[in-house]
């Protein structure tokens, strides 16, 4: 078992540590809310009857609805200001007989487990409790929240029984019980009879929830029947996880594209590159474009399409720095020529003044 709380039961002077722990259990069977025709499990979203906005646990506030339709919000900060005993001491208030405790104001239950160092003292007191045949009232705060409980005795181990408040117990107001009843002296011995001859001592293990057995039972008929499938993986549908989807597929889309277009870049490069054989195509190229007025429509073609695998292998560099290489091999080669050839040498020209 694991401790859920620890601290110290004090009455006098006597401070016993202890730990205490849950001391039942649960053994209902659990089921899930599932859609019948898949499988899938059913979620219930937060959402505002106002705004119809989902609202997420960061903000949602406590609020009380006074009967005059008012309501009152409080916050952490509320809450954090209310007088709450937050020590861990189970102060004993007094000492009853175990009779007059009634078993309606029952909530839950748990052991109290004591350090190493107070075996004599916690034995003390569930001795002194079996003795007297008492049981101690105390006051215990518990998640945040004081409550009133006992200290009884059961075997060897001290229990500590927390109760409901006298005012949370409803009263009976059954209009039927005010009628009043005849009974007659044979019914009633003949009532006690039957009582007694129904008579034992009760053994708690005697009795066993049946209507768990009998699911269990159909739960595993169904299963060896084959009537059992692979429970559904959901589907991931916040919009959080589909934005991030979104930027990856985005991100990814970016760098694909960078790679792709160095990729160009490099191929276009090595071209402008790889030394007079580039070179050599670009003069080519712009020559077959200075003879193509006069040579014809071959020759001009050909100019064009040099001209163009020139611009294409230079698509990554500077268009300034590509043209200034061109055209200064252009002025060297050419010399003095026609008006074309004068624009390559104004522009070469210009470039130098301005470096």
């Amino acid at each position: 078992m694991r401790a859920i709380w620890s601290g110290a039961v004090s009455f006098g002077l006597v401070s016993v540590p202890i730990k205490v722990y849950s001391a039942t259990s649960s053994h209902d069977v659990r089921f899930h809310q599932v859609h019948g025709e898949d499988g899938g499990r059913i979620r219930y979203k937060r959402t505002c009857e106002v705004c119809g906005e989902e609202v997420t646990y960061a903000d949602i506030v406590k609020g009380y609805e006074t009967p005059e339709g008012e309501l009152i919000t409080l916050d952490e900060n509320d809450l954090a200001s209310l007088p709450v005993s937050t020590g861990h001491e189970i102060d004993v208030v007094e000492f009853v007989p175990n009779d007059q405790i009634d078993p309606m104001l029952f909530d839950k239950t748990y052991y109290l487990e004591p350090e190493t160092k107070a075996a004599k003292p916690y034995a003390l007191l569930r001795e002194a409790l079996n003795e007297t045949d008492r049981t101690a009232v105390v006051k215990v705060a518990l998640r945040q929240r004081e409550t009133l409980a006992l200290l009884r005795v059961r075997g060897k181990v001290i229990v500590l029984q927390t109760l409901i408040w006298t005012d949370e117990v409803r009263e009976p107001d059954f209009d039927v019980l005010e009628t009043d009843v005849e009974l007659r002296p044979q019914e009633l011995k003949m009532a006690a009879s039957l009582v007694e001859s129904m008579g034992a001592d009760f053994d708690p293990a005697e009795f066993h929830d049946e209507y768990r057995d009998a699911m269990i039972d159909l739960i595993e008929a169904k299963r060896s029947d084959g009537d059992a499938r692979p429970a559904p993986a959901a589907e991931r549908s916040d919009d959080g996880a589909d934005s991030m989807s979104d930027l990856l597929s985005a991100l990814q889309a970016s760098v694909d594209a960078a790679r792709s277009s160095g990729g160009k870049q490099g191929s276009g490069s090595s071209d402008a590159e790889s030394g007079t054989g580039s070179r050599s195509r670009t003069k080519s190229g712009r020559s077959s474009s200075r003879s193509g007025s006069s040579s014809g429509g071959t020759e001009a073609g050909s100019g064009s399409s040099g001209s163009s695998g020139r611009k294409s292998g230079s698509a990554g560099r500077s268009r300034s720095t590509s043209r200034g290489k061109s055209e200064s091999a252009t002025g060297t080669g050419s010399g003095t020529g026609s008006g074309s050839d004068a624009k390559p040498t104004g522009t070469r020209r210009r470039s130098r003044k301005t470096a």
